[in-house]
């Protein structure tokens, strides 16, 4: 299993984050998400993606089971070698594991950057029954114009109290924003990192 550990100094938690469907643990946005983080970060990649980076054969994501069984091994091992406290974070798919993963590993809270509420231009086959009753404090980063969770969609579901999204205007399913918004894609993740550390912090108490 590939992993990267990335460290940083006064680390308040350790977030192991996982990545999407499409991209690997090393994007562009993995990349940036991890370097705004102020604190130690956790990167792995799930089984069908390990085998792309040996054959560079695109393929579609493990079922379901496999997907989960991959996060609960890499946080048990994250587990062995960590005191402080953890928090699982993902980017769309992996996000979407882990949602379904945190309260069963009890672990501090979770950040999902581009939640898939539903499949790409389905908005009538949500992906949101386990979200209606979790427990762990959850922030969603979500764009606006997300084709997998917009706006005007998602503010019509009843989610559980624990979930909290923080809207980033003109922004798609990876956070970038459109050019009449002013902002840059930088600018509009590192505005999303500094929201999780801030909602993180507030979690721990």
């Amino acid at each position: 299993m590939a992993v990267l550990y990335s460290e940083a100094s006064d680390s308040f938690c350790t977030l192991i984050l996982a990545h999407g469907a499409g991209a690997p643990m090393d994007s562009e946005f993995m990349e940036a998400v991890t370097g705004f983080f102020v604190s130690q970060v956790v990167r792995f990649e799930f089984p069908y993606m390990t085998q792309r980076r040996i054959d560079g054969i695109r393929r579609p994501p493990n079922k379901m089971n496999v997907l989960q069984d991959t996060w609960r091994c890499v946080y048990e091992q994250v587990r062995e070698v960590t005191v402080g406290p953890i928090v699982l974070a993902g980017k769309s798919m992996g996000a979407r594991v882990a949602s379904m993963l945190v309260d069963e590993l009890q672990v501090s809270a979770l950040v999902c950057f581009g939640y898939p509420f539903y499949p790409a231009k389905k908005p009538e086959k949500p992906r949101i029954a386990h979200l209606l009753n979790l427990k762990t404090p959850t922030l969603i980063v979500q764009g606006e114009r997300d084709a997998l969770g917009g706006c005007e969609v998602v503010a019509g579901y009843e989610l559980s109290a624990s979930i909290d999204i923080f809207w980033l205007p003109f922004a798609d399913h990876d956070l970038k924003p459109l050019k009449r918004s002013g902002f840059t894609h930088e600018a509009y993740l590192q505005s999303a990192v500094f929201r999780a550390v801030s909602f993180i912090k507030e979690s721990l108490g």
